[in-house]
């Protein structure tokens, strides 16, 4: 249903300081880079963060959520690890959503800009 996405961040430097492990512990990696932009995916770039001086403002009640698929339950933990490590806070820690499914594994992060994420697996 969706080709792609995009969020605006302050500086490129400090969101591909984060990115780069947080995605690459669920099988992506940076597949496009120049000084406006970075595009993530495993084969063509649909997850893109942009430089803009203006991102939207992090706000927790706003919603707005980014979930990635994860290809099983240890790199969710993965995700979720790399996440802490490189200047994200935790939003819930890994584990079975029993509420969203009987198989829905999944772990939450807040991004250095605000941007609440979360990678999910299924079992």
């Amino acid at each position: 249903m969706i080709n792609h996405m995009s969020i605006g961040v302050r500086s490129l430097a400090r969101a591909k300081a984060f990115y780069d492990p947080v995605l690459a512990a669920i099988g992506y990696r940076c597949l496009s880079e120049d000084a406006g932009s970075l595009g993530y995916g495993a084969s063509s770039a649909a997850f893109w963060v942009l430089r803009t001086e203006r991102p939207m403002p992090a706000n927790p009640e706003s919603g707005l959520h980014i979930c990635f698929n994860a290809p099983n339950g240890d790199a969710v933990k993965r995700f979720h690890a790399a996440g802490l490590a490189n200047g994200g806070q935790d939003n819930g820690k890994p584990g079975l959503r029993t509420d969203y499914g009987p198989d829905y594994f999944a772990a939450f992060l807040v991004d250095p800009e605000g941007y609440r994420l979360e990678a999910h697996s299924k079992g």
